[in-house]
C-alpha cells in the first residue's frame, strides 16, 4: 500500500490542517507531512501542485487526492477500521458525524473572530454578536456526549468528532471566554493529548507571523 501524504499549512493557525493531523496521529496512522506556509490572504500558489481547490488540507494516496478535512478523516477511517477514528457503535457514530458535519459548516461567528493561534498570550476581546450563541451551542454538544460517554472525551477514547472541535479548544482558550467547569475539563483533557502537545510544540517554534490571523 502506498504511504499517505498529509499537506498542511501553518501549524499556528491553520485549523482545517490541524483536524485530520490530530485525528490520524491520535489515531496512531503515519503519513508523511508537507507544510506549506500561507500568507494574509490565507493561500499559496503552491498549494495548486497537490489541491484541486488550491486549499488545505489534502491527503495523498498514491494516485488519489482527498481534500476537505472531515472528508480526509472519512478516508482514513476506511483504511484503518480499526484505528477507532469513529465510535463502534452505529448510533454514536452517526452522532458523532452529525456533530462533526455541524462544525463543518456551522459556528461562523466564533471562527471568523477568533482565528486559530497556537502562540497567542491568552487575553479576551469584545466579542460580537453570535458568537455567545455559537460557544453556548458547542459547550452543550461537548457536555452532553461527555455526559453519555463518561469521558474523558466525546465519545470515550479521542476520535473524529473531538479532532473536528480541536481548534474551538485552541480558541476558547486563547481568548479567554468563559466556561463553566465541565467543559473547561473537556478542554483540559484535549490540550493534554500528546497529539495535541506535538502539533503545539511545531507551532510555537514556527517563524511566520499572518497579520490577519493575529485577532
Amino acid at each position: 500500500m502506498d504511504g499517505l501524504v498529509l499537506y498542511i499549512a501553518n501549524k499556528n493557525y491553520s485549523s482545517w490542517s490541524f483536524r485530520p493531523w490530530i485525528a490520524l496521529t491520535a489515531a496512531g496512522i503515519e503519513f508523511e507531512e508537507v507544510l506549506t506556509p500561507f500568507d494574509d490572504q490565507g493561500g499559496n500558489p503552491e498549494f495548486r501542485r497537490f489541491s484541486p481547490t488550491g486549499k488545505v488540507p489534502v491527503l495523498q494516496h498514491g494516485d488519489l487526492f482527498v481534500w476537505e478535512s472531515l472528508a480526509i478523516i472519512e478516508y482514513a477511517a476506511d483504511l484503518f477500521p480499526d484505528a477507532g477514528l469513529w465510535p463502534q457503535d452505529r448510533g454514536d457514530r452517526a452522532v458523532a458525524r452529525a456533530v462533526s458535519m455541524e462544525m463543518l459548516s456551522g459556528f461562523r461567528a466564533l471562527r471568523n473572530a477568533c482565528p486559530m493561534n497556537m502562540r497567542r498570550q491568552k487575553r479576551a476581546i469584545p466579542l460580537p454578536d453570535g458568537v455567545a450563541g455559537d460557544v453556548a451551542r458547542i459547550t452543550e454538544i461537548w457536555k452532553t456526549l461527555r455526559a453519555k460517554s463518561g469521558g474523558p472525551f466525546l465519545f470515550g477514547a479521542f476520535g473524529a468528532a473531538d479532532a473536528m472541535f480541536a481548534p474551538v479548544v485552541n480558541r476558547l482558550d486563547v481568548y479567554d471566554i468563559a466556561v463553566d467547569a465541565e467543559t473547561a475539563a473537556y478542554m483540559d483533557a484535549v490540550k493534554a493529548h500528546p497529539a495535541w502537545l506535538a502539533w503545539q510544540e511545531a507551532a510555537l517554534a514556527e517563524p511566520w507571523i499572518v497579520p490577519a490571523d493575529e485577532a
